[in-house]
């Protein structure tokens, strides 16, 4: 029996060794993908309307999720191998290959209603009123302003970070 128990041990070790998971929203950074070698966590988007979030990082493991949402802002929390551990904005998580992912930045709304402004102003005229759950672009953020400038749909304009998830507090998208 502990023979059986050491072997179960070291074969959890080893699976575990390369998967490298840190807290979520955290920012950018501070951790390095062991893989990529980019900052961990960081925002990606999905590249399809149908991703599968799966329980580990392979085929082999049962599908959690099925997210059907092309450009859905997702955090990378964690890196093996083909396969990124993410967490999406309602709080799933699981494991995606990596061909199911894309380094375009995007934006999801979670205020009840944002107003998409002409200038990174609380008091700029209103472009567009955007509903809870929309997604769009994300084109620009440079801190310390609380505004980021981002497109949905035929709009263009500042969105308020509070606002929308898809970027860290403080963080610097170009």
């Amino acid at each position: 029996m502990p023979r059986m128990w050491l072997r179960c041990c070291a074969l959890a070790l080893l699976l575990l060794g390369g998967w490298t998971t840190v807290p979520p929203g955290s920012g950018p950074g501070p951790g390095i993908g062991p893989v990529t070698k980019l900052p961990v966590p960081r925002f990606v988007s999905l590249r399809t309307d149908e991703v599968n979030f799966r329980a580990g990082p392979g085929f082999q493991y049962p599908v959690s999720w099925v997210y059907q949402r092309d450009g859905l802002p997702v955090e990378i929390i964690g890196e093996f191998d083909v396969w990124r551990q993410v967490l999406a904005p309602d709080g799933g998580t699981g494991w995606v290959h990596m061909a199911t992912i894309r380094a375009r930045r995007t934006f999801f709304i979670t205020a009840q209603q944002a107003v998409l402004r002409r200038s990174a102003d609380a008091d700029a005229a209103p472009v567009a009123y955007l509903q809870n759950g929309v997604s769009g672009t994300l084109i620009a953020c440079k801190p310390p302003s609380d505004f980021c400038k981002a497109a949905a749909g035929q709009y263009t304009g500042y969105l308020a970070r509070e606002d929308f998830w898809g970027v860290f507090p403080d963080e610097t998208v170009k």
